[in-house]
C-alpha cells in the first residue's frame, strides 16, 4: 500500500520538489496549500491529476486547519517549512506540530538551515538576535519535545542558488550592487534540496539512520559576486557587480520585500558571521559530508551553472 505522506508548502519550489518526488517514490501525496487553485511549481494540471495526488486548505498558522488535512490524507508523515512569527506572537511553529502530533503524525521532515549548524549541540543557546538560526532551532527543539529523537528528521541547506532570483531586475539591467561581494556561499538549487527531503519523508527516522538532522550543500563555493558573473555568462551578457554599505543594501531589501529586521540581520556583521560559517561549515569534513548527502537523497547534486541555465527565463 502506498505510504500517505502530506506535503505543507507545495507551492514552492522546495515543497514542490519534495512532493513530486514523494510520488515519483510511490507514496500517495496530499498537497497542504493555503491556496487551493495556486498551481504546483513543475506540475501540470493533468501530470497532478495522473500521479494520484490530492490538495486540500491548510495553513501551518491555522493549527484547525492542519488537524483537518491530515485527517483527509489519513497521513503519518508530513513535510513543513518555517513560519516567522508576527510581531507580538507565541512562535508560529509549535501549535501547527502539536496538532500534527495529535491528528495521528508520526514522523515530520523539517526545512530547517545550515546555520543552525554553527550552534550544535546547545541550540536552546542561540540569542534571539541571531533570526535565521534562532528561528529554525527553536521548531527543531519544538520538534524533539513533541515528536521524540526519532520522531523527525531537519533538513539543513546551505545558501540556495535562488536567492540570485532576487538580484534579477538589477541582473537585467546589467549593474548588481550588493554589500560583501567576495563573501562565499555553496548556492544549493532548491529542487535538489526538495528531492532529499521527498526521499526522507517516505522512507521516514531509519532512512538517514537514525541521524536527526542532515546537513546539505551545493558542489561548490563560488563568491556572490562570481554568482552573479555566473549568472550574465549564462545569459551571454557582462553584468557589473559593484559593493555597497550596509545601510543601502538594507534599503534595497526592504525594498525588495525583506522585513526590516531581517534585513539587517542579512547584513550585520557578515564577515564576522561568514567565518563562523566557514569554519563550521565549508572548510570542515562536514561540506564533503553535506555535497554527499545531496547526492544519496536527492539523487544528484545541481551546479550553480547548470541551475542558472534551467531558470534563464527568471533574469531575462
Amino acid at each position: 500500500m502506498p505510504t500517505p505522506v502530506l506535503v505543507f508548502g507545495a507551492t514552492g519550489a522546495v515543497g514542490s520538489a519534495c512532493a513530486r518526488h514523494a510520488q515519483s517514490l510511490g507514496a500517495s501525496v496530499t498537497l497542504a496549500v493555503r491556496d487551493i487553485a495556486k498551481p504546483i511549481p513543475g506540475l501540470s494540471a493533468e501530470q497532478e491529476k495522473a500521479g494520484g495526488y490530492k490538495r486540500v486548505q491548510a495553513d501551518l498558522t491555522q493549527p484547525e486547519t492542519v488537524s483537518a488535512a491530515v485527517k483527509q490524507s489519513g497521513a503519518k508523515h508530513a513535510f513543513v517549512y518555517l513560519v516567522f512569527p508576527r510581531p507580538g506572537q507565541p512562535y508560529a511553529n509549535r501549535p501547527a506540530l502539536e496538532a500534527l502530533k495529535a491528528a495521528g503524525v508520526e514522523f515530520v521532515v523539517f526545512l530547517s538551515s545550515y546555520s543552525v549548524e554553527m550552534y550544535e549541540p546547545a541550540l536552546d543557546s542561540i540569542p534571539a538576535s541571531e533570526i535565521i538560526p534562532y528561528a529554525h532551532a527553536q521548531v527543531e527543539i519544538a520538534l524533539e519535545e513533541i515528536f521524540g529523537k526519532s520522531g523527525y528528521v531537519a533538513l539543513r541547506p546551505g545558501g540556495f542558488a535562488s536567492n540570485l532570483v532576487r538580484q534579477a531586475g538589477m541582473v537585467k539591467a546589467g549593474s548588481v550592487k550588493m554589500p560583501h561581494p567576495e563573501q562565499e556561499f555553496d548556492w544549493i538549487v532548491p529542487e535538489d534540496i526538495g528531492r532529499a527531503g521527498g526521499t526522507i519523508l517516505v522512507g521516514g527516522p531509519s532512512s538517514t539512520g537514525g541521524e536527526k538532522s542532515v546537513l546539505l550543500c551545493g558542489p561548490e563555493l563560488i563568491s556572490h559576486r562570481d554568482a552573479v558573473k555566473t549568472i550574465g555568462r549564462v545569459l551571454g551578457k557582462e553584468v557589473a557587480v559593484e559593493a555597497v554599505s550596509g545601510e543601502e543594501a538594507v534599503k534595497g531589501m526592504v525594498a525588495g520585500g525583506i522585513p526590516e529586521p531581517l534585513a539587517k540581520y542579512l547584513v550585520k556583521n557578515p564577515d564576522l558571521r561568514n567565518v563562523a560559517v566557514t569554519e563550521t561549515v565549508f572548510t570542515s569534513n562536514r561540506y564533503k559530508v553535506a555535497v554527499e548527502n545531496v547526492r544519496k537523497y536527492a539523487g544528484k547534486v545541481t551546479t550553480l551553472v547548470e541551475w542558472a541555465t534551467e531558470n534563464k527565463v527568471a533574469f531575462e
